[in-house]
């Protein structure tokens, strides 16, 4: 395994190195966690599971990072562990080659779903039997601890050997950041209070994780649950979310970062005051700022879903030369976000997206204008 994690110097370090060098302007990283984040971070959702795009991958991460890429997100359940793998073989080619220190790179992943490893199953039964023999079968979960049809689950024991495996297919240490991924999915199954009672338990046994060096921080990536209105069966109160995780560990708890989609065609996380904050209803990028959590924007370009499809008058105001660069710029420029999560794993796409390195994000008189 590789040791460390990511450090406030070590990111400083990446970061002026960048500068210095003319391949990023200073407004490309942001100070958050205590770390320097790259304002574009890559992501791993997409792909085939294969070698072909395990390799695709693992060069893409190779070339963000020598453009000013420091963030790296993945998951365990993205193409059935192997994006995980793909990116730490890419971490130890990385730090073993010189190219970049361990703690230069922030590197986040998430559990939840459950995860086939390395190919889909061939059926139902399979799957049912991976479950059962995995899980069940050793007494690491009861099936009640399972939702949405077994596919989704956040009991400590379960997240302990789902950390555990991360962390081998990673090579890492410590992960910097763990995420649960869409604890929302478990909410109109087991109601409001079972759900709070789920992740305190969670959040029990992440505060332990850190306690032992196994992470640094942890928070939730979410789908829908923070963009949702208040009333709506999978919604999320992020200040509820907070109360839990003070009530766990107090003042010092952990969980200080969310990840939610946030782009051209999914405005909820500025547009929408859904979320409240001492008394008073405004938007989740507030909330966020209010309760001290940072905040990856995810589906950044919606898995392309937007390119083409900019309004004329939209595209002169955004920056870029490219459909992808000024949907990204669009997403990186929100204040209150930290970093705008990209799938990348074409090389061509990955020098496109980080060509906005060398330009600032838009002025708040430009995102005002777009919207006039």
């Amino acid at each position: 395994m590789i040791e460390g994690r990511a450090t406030p110097e070590g990111t400083k370090r990446f970061a002026a190195q960048k500068i210095s060098s003319e391949m990023a302007v200073p407004e490309h990283f942001r100070e958050s966690l205590g770390l320097s984040l790259s304002s574009i971070g890559l992501g791993t959702y997409l792909g085939q599971p294969d070698e072909q795009d395990d390799q695709r991958y693992a060069e893409a991460v190779l070339e963000a990072v020598r453009l000013g890429c420091n963030v790296i997100d993945t998951a365990i359940n993205y193409r059935f562990q192997r994006s995980e793998r793909s990116v730490g073989a890419a971490l130890k080619k990385l730090t073993e080659s010189g190219r970049a220190v361990r703690d230069e790179i922030v590197v986040s992943t998430k559990g939840g779903y459950v995860p086939f490893d390395g190919a889909p199953p061939k059926s139902a039964r399979e799957f049912a039997d991976y479950l059962q023999n995995t899980f069940l079968k050793p007494g690491l979960c009861t099936r009640e601890d399972f939702a949405a049809g077994g596919q989704h689950c956040m009991a400590p024991s379960y997240l302990e050997h789902q950390l555990a495996r991360s962390r081998e297919n990673l090579g890492l240490s410590t992960i910097d950041i763990y995420f649960l991924h869409n604890p929302e999915q478990q909410l109109p199954e087991v109601g409001e209070q079972e759900f709070d009672r789920r992740l305190q338990r969670a959040f029990e046994f992440l505060e332990g994780k850190v306690s032992e060096g196994k992470i640094s921080f942890y928070g939730t990536a979410t789908w829908n649950g923070y963009r949702n209105n208040p009333g709506e069966d999978d919604y999320l109160s992020l200040g509820r979310i907070c109360r839990i995780a003070k009530e766990v560990a107090g003042d010092g708890h952990h969980f200080r970062i969310v990840q939610l989609p946030v782009n051209l065609a999914m405005t909820e996380a500025f547009a929408h005051q859904n979320q409240q904050a001492d008394g008073e209803w405004i938007s989740f990028l507030n909330a966020a700022q209010e309760f001290g959590v940072t905040v990856y924007a995810s589906a950044s370009i919606l898995q392309g879903n937007v390119l083409g499809k900019i309004p004329g008058e939209m595209g002169k105001i955004l920056a870029g030369q490219t459909d992808a660069q000024r949907a990204i710029q669009f997403t990186r420029s929100l204040p209150g976000l930290a970093t705008a999560l990209v799938g990348m794993k074409q090389l061509p796409h990955v020098r496109e997206n980080l060509a906005l390195t060398r330009v600032p994000p838009l002025p708040v008189e430009s995102l005002k204008a777009l919207f006039s």
